[in-house]
């Protein structure tokens, strides 16, 4: 069997009709011409915007060239961002301040472009965050980091880690960071260092309270790059102790104090019920 024919809100009026005036336009035309949708049209008449101020004999709408003008004022008026019942107020009251009424909307344009213009900066920061890592230029990061630090370190650390979940949440972090934000971070890191050096020369041994303490400072420092978990933080305490660069960090510090730093890490893992052997980046 044949399928019913689709009757949508297109077919409500014909394009064309036996008693259609010859100077007035369907429902299908004037959609056609002003590049405005037959619902739209349909949903203006209803609200009494803009009715077609004729009919045909078999009951379809036609629009006169008056209708036609006054529908050209609401697209455009449209275009510009009123709404409905601004635009009737516009088109219908005599007393309308018109100029005004288009003042406010520019000045809600204005508005609306300054916080795209925001956003769109917010995105190019975001996206420069996700290429680069560090937002600073290279006299900020020697000044913010030391003299020790070498400016090709974040594209090596982007090349190596750009896949991961961690690069993304660090470059999440550094696109909302600016110096001085940097400067809080590089000051919270070396008083670390520090305490961590001290409680080595005291003898804190690991498993205490007073280590165990030092590796939930660390865990809470490191944040500032991304989220830490024990488990990872096992693997960064061997990578401490085993990458030069790392060894070379902390030893700078105290001798011995990466693999120290190591001991207490997996002490702390343990209380916790993680075995330092097995641990993962997870």
């Amino acid at each position: 069997m044949g399928s019913m024919p689709d009757t949508t809100d297109a077919d409500t009026d014909a394009d064309t009709d036996t008693d259609t005036d010859a100077d007035s336009l369907t429902v299908g035309q004037v959609s056609t011409c002003l590049g405005v949708t037959v619902r739209a049209l349909h949903h203006w008449d209803e609200i009494g915007l803009a009715r077609p101020s004729l009919r045909t004999a078999a009951g379809y709408r036609l629009y006169t060239a008056a209708d036609l003008e006054r529908l050209h004022r609401i697209v455009v008026y449209r275009d510009l961002g009123l709404g409905l019942d601004r635009i009737r107020a516009v088109l219908d009251d005599s007393t309308a301040d018109v100029p005004g009424a288009l003042r406010a909307q520019r000045t809600q344009v204005a508005e609306r472009i300054d916080r795209l213009q925001q956003l769109g900066a917010g995105l190019d920061r975001m996206i420069d965050a996700h290429d680069r890592g560090l937002l600073l230029t290279v006299e900020q990061q020697a000044a913010i980091f030391g003299p020790e630090w070498n400016p090709d370190w974040p594209a090596q650390a982007r090349q190596r880690y750009g896949d991961t979940p961690q690069w993304r949440q660090y470059a999440e972090r550094s696109a909302a960071r600016g110096p001085e934000e940097w400067q809080a971070v590089a000051d919270a890191v070396a008083d670390l260092d520090r305490a961590l050096g001290d409680a080595m020369d005291a003898g804190v041994p690991p498993g205490s309270p007073e280590a165990n303490e030092l590796v939930e400072r660390h865990r809470e420092v490191f944040a500032s790059y991304f989220p830490l978990t024990r488990e990872m933080q096992v693997c960064l305490g061997r990578m401490y102790e085993a990458d030069p660069a790392f060894t070379a960090h902390y030893d700078g510090i105290r001798t011995g104090l990466a693999t120290w730093f190591r001991h207490i890490v997996d002490a702390a893992a343990r209380a916790h019920g993680i075995d330092p052997d097995t641990a993962t980046w997870q």
